[in-house]
């Protein structure tokens, strides 16, 4: 499990370098101001995940249970957060209107927190 963690954070973040390259150098051509800073909120939550899915994965303290749950939420909360976020920062940039999908912005959010609280919540419960 740990390897898959670890190797899941390691392709979000170089999958969160290149959106970010992507964003600097292409989009910055076609995209306001707004719409630029949205698409890189986007691109550092991906790679603020990404270092805590790789943290995840060398943490001996944690159980496989919990480490699966982490990596379920984070998984899944960057899927929603990120990915809805590029897809309304671009949304000028197509014909299909992204906005439709703007609910799960902030459901991914929630998936993210969570993710965090199972960190913390192993944290306390656990005997020193």
């Amino acid at each position: 499990m740990d390897k898959k963690i670890i190797s899941t954070g390691a392709i979000l973040g170089m999958t969160a370098i290149i959106l970010g390259a992507f964003g600097a150098h292409t989009l910055k051509k076609v995209l306001s101001i707004e719409e630029l800073s949205t698409f890189e909120t986007g691109v550092k939550y991906q790679m603020y995940h990404a270092l805590f899915l790789v943290f995840i994965g060398t943490l001996n303290e944690l159980s496989l249970k919990a480490k699966k749950t982490i990596y379920n939420l984070v998984l899944l909360g960057v899927l929603f957060f990120s990915g809805s976020i590029y897809l309304l920062a671009t949304n000028s940039l197509t014909s299909f209107d992204f906005k439709i999908i703007g609910f799960i912005t902030p459901i991914g959010g929630l998936l993210l927190i969570l993710g965090w609280c199972v960190l913390f919540f192993n944290f306390i419960k656990k005997k020193s």
